[in-house]
């Protein structure tokens, strides 16, 4: 699904833009109303639309965009006055979404527009479930003795189920999306949590420790130092890989 946010300012943009594509999107980016009514004309399939821009107002965007266009329009502003989002429903938007706000949050209204332009919905894997071509179709990923099934949301290990937390469950999948593969703090910040979560970091360790005592053996979950966490079967480490 190609979608087209106007958004001026890079520190929204650009987390966003990341964001959304960890989860399937193709995301044109511009940074004013003129680019991006001039980009409208491809035919996104849905925008997302700062009302803030720098050179004319987000409304009269969206009144353009609406004049010549069924595409749907979900407006992502700083604005949360009631008279805003009145005119910029008025206007034809589809949605209205007060900043700061998170991806998962984003992704289910863009599925809920998209049901009710009457287009099919879309339905993005989740970023752990758009990587393995080759993972059998009942959703389960075998690691070993490790048995994670995305569809179910449940968690096998040595053939007992292991109790998980939401989060714990998502940073689990997240983390199994590429095996071995070290993902910084921050992507996992971004992608678990959101781009938009301003609570201590520290949460993600308590998460990771408690996924390590929940799995039976640290390492699982192996830290590389001063980068972030990668997850491994114990006993296929490489020496750089620690569980501090």
């Amino acid at each position: 699904m190609r979608l087209l946010l106007i958004e001026d300012d890079d520190r929204i943009a650009g987390p966003l833009t990341e964001g959304l594509g960890r989860y399937g999107f193709t995301v044109d980016h511009v940074r004013t109303g003129a680019a991006g009514l001039a980009d409208a004309e491809v035919a996104p399939d849905l925008v997302l639309l700062d009302l803030g821009l720098p050179d004319m107002d987000g409304l009269d965007v969206c009144r353009s965009l609406r004049a010549r266009s069924a595409v749907p329009i979900i407006m992502i502003t700083a604005r949360g006055e009631e008279a805003d989002r009145i005119v910029g429903l008025e206007l034809g938007a589809d949605d209205y979404l007060a900043k700061p706000f998170g991806v998962r949050e984003l992704i289910a209204r863009i599925r809920a527009v998209t049901r009710r332009a009457g287009a099919p919905a879309y339905a993005p894997a989740g970023p752990a479930e758009a990587v393995d071509a080759h993972r059998p179709a009942s959703g389960a990923q075998a690691l070993g003795p490790l048995v994670i099934n995305r569809r179910t949301r449940e968690v096998h290990l040595d053939g007992r189920q292991v109790a998980l937390t939401p989060r714990e469950f998502d940073l689990l999948t997240y983390l199994a999306e590429d095996p071995g593969t070290v993902y910084s703090r921050q992507q996992i910040m971004d992608t678990v949590w959101d781009p938009h979560f301003f609570g201590p970091t520290k949460t993600l360790d308590a998460h990771v420790a408690a996924l390590r005592r929940k799995l039976g053996d640290a390492g699982w979950i192996t830290t590389a130092r001063g980068v972030g966490f990668r997850l491994t079967v114990p006993g296929r480490r490489t020496t750089s890989e620690g569980v501090s």
